[in-house]
């Protein structure tokens, strides 16, 4: 099968309804994972019952699934993230676009498939949290020739990705991803979230660089490390909540996005 050919199957692959419900129900789990995320954080800020849970995906899985439909809801959580993957690998193949489009669109499969396999894992029992993932990952790094530079550079990419979404949110360019103006609520509602997420990878990817800088994969944090470490700042739990706000409030707008999303 030549190139055109594999361009078209992918096409064809792309415009298949089911794929385009099953991505909408992914934008669905994503609005909810978030809303759970700030949940999460505002126990965590003030107290509520220990705060004990991590504030990022894995946190939010779990709590998904100590419910009374968990099973269910982890597996709908599971078709959804891989259906999103499957489209943004499409997106990838298809795109007619800047090779950066497709860069970026390769990079969300890469981050949805992920997703997916975690929601499996945590279904079937297992996974770590998502804070020792970050620092094996960051240990794998480390042991390569040239590792504290690699770290230095995923930290780099983190900013730059963190910078991107403020960026998003501050301009309104995530309406470009929709099919038609979802309403005033909802533009908002992306505004706070995309700043929001900025200003938690920010924190993220400064966290990669001291790990870099010391030569320490401890000093790596994800999300949830991120959240605890602005927690514990002065006006820590207003701050926090402030960003757990900004959470929720793209966990609204991804339901928006689940009807509106240019598919």
């Amino acid at each position: 099968m030549n190139t055109i050919d594999t361009t078209n199957a992918a096409r064809e692959v792309g415009n298949s309804r089911l794929l385009e419900l099953g991505a909408r129900i992914g934008y669905v789990v994503v609005g909810l994972l978030h809303i759970l995320i700030a949940w999460i954080a505002l126990r965590i800020a003030w107290g509520i019952g220990g705060g004990s849970d991590s504030a990022d995906a894995s946190g939010a899985l779990s709590t998904m699934a100590n419910s009374g439909t968990g099973p269910i809801l982890l597996w709908i959580a599971v078709i959804g993230f891989a259906m999103l993957a499957l489209w943004q690998f499409l997106e990838a193949v298809i795109n007619r676009g800047e090779a950066m489009d497709r860069a970026k669109a390769a990079g969300k499969g890469v981050a949805y498939a992920f997703f997916a396999w975690t929601s499996f894992q945590i279904w079937s029992g297992g996974g770590g949290s998502s804070e020792q993932q970050t620092e094996d990952f960051t240990a794998g790094l480390m042991e390569n020739p040239g590792g504290r530079i690699l770290v230095g550079l995923v930290g780099l990419v983190v900013l730059g990705i963190a910078g991107y979404h403020i960026h998003k949110g501050w301009t309104k360019k995530f309406l470009r991803d929709l099919r038609e103006h979802p309403g005033g609520w909802a533009v908002n509602a992306g505004r706070i979230g995309y700043i929001a997420k900025g200003v938690a990878l920010l924190i993220v990817g400064f966290f990669f660089l001291v790990a870099a800088w010391r030569a320490n994969p401890e000093e790596a944090q994800g999300l949830d490390g991120a959240l605890k470490t602005l927690n514990e700042q002065a006006f820590g739990p207003a701050l926090l909540t402030l960003v757990a706000v900004g959470i929720a409030a793209y966990g609204i707008y991804s339901f928006a996005r689940a009807r509106y999303a240019r598919l």
